[in-house]
């Protein structure tokens, strides 16, 4: 508004209210307490009202624009703070990620300096933590981003993670179960605790979780793998009630198993072993027996090797050995055990038959060689050099034929239904188990044998 137009606006003002007062001249008395009184024209009182009115109204209007002013200064100002700390975050940041640690943690906690609630601050201050493997201040940063943001899902994730790299499982379960609390169905939270339950062998406790990790949805792609470890840790809570007070529960939830998966032998292992808790024998037997007719695996043979020589009853096993060779002839396993029983029990000539029949196939295996090598030195009789043969190579009188991970090529003494070094089930081999039964046997009245170490022996 220029200053002529304000002159108008005064003039037509006061032109107004002359005109007014000419037509209201009479007085009006206003008493504001019970004595006292003002006495003034109409016109003047009205048009005071109203001026007082406008000045009310533009005072009003300038404190809203002063305070519109005011919030909007602190906002600018508040963002301007904060890209500048979002720049010093981010180069922070990309400092972190190429390994210049000590400038990253100057940057940082700079950034953090100026904004102390600032979580991803605090998270990539704990990641860095995490890098100089000082995983106490890495903790008390993300406890204190959880202050912040109680409901942060990546906070609880990286305090979990932390945790269980320092060996805290039991802090690493509270912190998936605390992320569970906020989501449910969050289905790396579930297959995080299932993992560490398998850990520490709670297997009640994973088989729980993987029936909520299949019950969340997992991907399409995934489906049938979620569903074989839930049958996998069926397996092993099935496993654990034969040891505990509830064999019967085991064998029917064994057989439940190999209904959906009939190839998977630890199942089929251990429902002889419920039949054993249950001292229904006859039925491990012929479990085992069945076992190894269908799949082949030398577990089995091993189980009613035990069972019988535990009972001592092996005329039994031998029986059932000897029922099996011309229909087991072309197999090299029932060879190699065959032998072997026949070695434990000092029949030491029809050892030597089957275990030179694997040898003479073509099979390169230090336990055949080893177990072949004891039946010569048997043949001498000579009880001082088995002693130190046994010695030497660690051979017990149960002459144990190892077992290895046919995924890990972990190596161990005893036949275990998961590995022990890589946790997967259903992996465990005899040794050398793909070498002998890919090789066929040869007719050994058609072979010249020929043993170095025999006629050495003989001549010594």
């Amino acid at each position: 508004m220029t200053f002529m137009a304000v002159i108008l606006l005064f003039i037509f003002f006061v032109l107004f209210f002359l005109y007014f007062w000419g037509l209201n001249p009479h007085m009006i008395t206003i008493f504001y307490l019970p004595e006292q009184s003002l006495t003034y024209p109409a016109a003047m009182i009205i048009i005071s009202c109203v001026i007082l009115g406008l000045a009310l109204g533009f005072g009003a209007h300038v404190y809203s624009t002063v305070t519109q002013w005011i919030k909007r200064w602190r906002h600018d100002r508040a963002e301007k703070k904060q890209r500048e700390i979002s720049t010093i975050y981010r180069e922070g940041v990309g400092r972190l990620l190429s390994g210049d640690l000590k400038k990253a943690r100057g940057l940082l906690n700079k950034a953090l300096d100026r904004d102390p609630k600032r979580v991803d601050t605090l998270i990539a201050l704990a990641n860095l933590a995490g890098q100089e493997s000082n995983y106490t201040e890495g903790l008390e940063l993300l406890r204190k981003a959880g202050e912040i943001d109680p409901k942060s899902m990546e906070v609880l994730f990286k305090t979990a993670a932390i945790q269980e790299e320092t060996g805290n499982d039991e802090d690493a379960i509270a912190s998936y179960q605390g992320l569970l609390a906020l989501e449910k169905d969050n289905r790396k939270a579930l297959r995080s605790l299932r993992d560490l339950y398998i850990k520490h062998d709670r297997w009640q406790d994973a088989l729980e979780s993987q029936r909520q990790v299949l019950k969340a949805g997992p991907g399409a792609n995934r489906v049938a793998e979620e569903k074989e470890i839930l049958l996998f840790l069926s397996y092993e809570v099935a496993r654990q009630k034969i040891s505990g007070d509830s064999p019967k529960e085991a064998k029917s939830a064994l057989k439940d198993i190999l209904r959906q998966k009939a190839e998977f032998a630890p199942a089929q292992v251990s429902l002889g072993d419920a039949y054993v808790a249950m001292d229904r024998g006859s039925d491990a037997v012929k479990t085992w027996q069945e076992g190894y007719k269908k799949l082949g695996k030398g577990v089995f043979l091993e189980r009613l090797e035990d069972y019988f020589m535990e009972r001592e009853d092996p005329s039994s096993l031998l029986n059932f050995f000897r029922g099996l060779v011309l229909e087991q002839g072309d197999d090299l396993i029932f060879r190699l055990f065959y032998g072997k029983l026949c070695l434990r029990l000092e029949m030491v000539d029809e050892a030597k038959v089957q275990l030179q029949a694997v040898e003479s196939s073509g099979v390169e295996s230090s336990q055949v060689h080893l177990l072949l090598a004891e039946t010569y030195r048997r043949c001498r009789e000579s009880d001082e050099a088995i002693d130190e043969y046994q010695k030497a190579l660690g051979i017990s009188k149960r002459l144990h034929l190892n077992f290895v991970c046919e995924k890990c090529q972990h190596i161990t003494p005893e036949w275990n239904s998961r590995c022990p070094s890589c946790g997967e089930w259903n992996t465990n081999s005899l040794v050398d188990r793909k070498i002998i039964q890919e090789a066929r046997p040869i007719a050994l009245g058609k072979m010249a044998i020929h043993h170095g170490e025999q006629v050495e022996w003989q001549g010594a």
